[in-house]
């Protein structure tokens, strides 16, 4: 059958074969035929098309190995690239060794300690013991002289204990609330002169502190934590630096007797002596200097051994979790005096 072009109604080229697709012609009646007079519909007669070419989805591609998590955050330096030679004579550049269960010489004898479990509990040592005996002689000293004489020691007491207090829970710099335990120290101390050295006075100074402290704590934008932790320490420096001023608030005999004990039993403590030795060393020294100081008496070595007992546990306190060299010069010195100041007012008031 030879094929004519609009040869006959509805005729139409059969498909050559397939290779690629092409738009396909679509047959339609002859000129002078309506609709209606032989006409096939051009759709009735199609065929599904098939792709029978090749892309680049189905070539065949290196099948990809799982990583692992370890091999994710792994490195591995170049292979094949070798380093600068070593410098003849040359030192090593000091660096970070492999990781040891028993730490390294850069890490401190008190992180070593709670790294391993123990108590990291370093001790001032004997040059803060030897200020701690200057500092206490200088109170003895100014409460013999007078009451006004005993202030500037006092103070300096005072300003101490707030600072090293910080410093030895870790806040530092902390200049606020150092100021204002050291304020809280000098408004205690103006109080008691203006009331004739009344010692209601630091209990009613105390309290007002704690509530200024709180509401200043409140006004924080800290973490809740932080501002509960910044608010103990501050109500506790400023504490410690209120009932330091026991001292002028007591009798000047006992001030002088537990003063002067207090430096010897800080020197007896520094001893290179066992722990427990050293502290029934320091509690004797302290009751004998209190039975000569005080007039060869009983109540003497019983103030001067009461206030060492104070003393030792504010060092005691000066001694723990992180101390550096800085707390050491500060809590280490200022605590055993300022842990004794109340001590010294009560055992004052019973054996006056």
């Amino acid at each position: 059958m030879t094929n004519q072009p609009y040869g006959g109604y509805g005729a139409q080229e059969p498909y050559a074969p397939y290779q690629q697709p092409q738009p396909q012609a679509q047959a339609w009646p002859a000129q002078g035929q309506g609709p209606g007079q032989g006409y096939d519909d051009p759709f009735a007669d199609q065929h599904t098309q098939q792709w029978q070419g090749q892309t680049w989805e189905t070539q065949m591609q290196p099948p990809v190995a799982p990583v692992t998590a370890a091999e994710e955050t792994s490195y591995l330096p170049p292979q094949g690239v070798a380093g600068p030679a070593p410098v003849a004579g040359a030192e090593p550049e000091p660096g970070y060794g492999p990781a040891t269960l028993g730490g390294n010489a850069r890490v401190t004898d008190a992180q070593r300690a709670r790294a391993e479990g123990r108590s990291p509990i370093i001790e001032p040592g004997l040059q803060p013991a030897v200020l701690t005996a200057v500092l206490g002689l200088l109170l003895a000293g100014g409460a013999a002289l007078g009451t006004y004489a005993l202030l500037v020691p006092l103070v300096v007491l005072q300003g101490v204990t707030a600072a090293g207090w910080f410093r030895l829970n870790g806040m530092w710099p902390a200049r606020q609330g150092i100021a204002l335990g050291f304020l809280g120290a000098l408004v205690a101390d103006a109080a008691m002169l203006v009331a004739d050295r009344s010692p209601g006075v630091i209990l009613g100074t105390l309290g007002v502190w704690v509530l200024l402290s709180l509401m200043l704590q409140l006004r924080s934008h800290a973490d809740p934590d932080e501002r509960m932790y910044g608010l103990m320490a501050t109500v506790v420096a400023a504490a410690l630096a209120i009932a330091a001023g026991g001292y002028l608030a007591a009798d000047a005999d006992a001030v002088v007797v537990g003063a002067v004990a207090v430096a010897a039993a800080m020197v007896a403590r520094a001893l290179p002596l066992p722990t427990a030795v050293s502290v029934v060393v320091a509690l004797a020294v302290a009751g004998g200097v209190g039975f000569a100081v005080g007039g060869m008496e009983t109540d003497g070595a019983l103030i001067g051994a009461g206030a060492a007992v104070c003393a030792l546990i504010g060092h005691r306190v000066a001694s723990y979790d992180y101390p550096s060299r800085f707390v050491h010069f500060t809590a280490g010195v200022a605590l055993p005096l300022a842990a004794a100041g109340p001590a010294v007012y009560i055992l004052g008031r019973i054996f006056a």
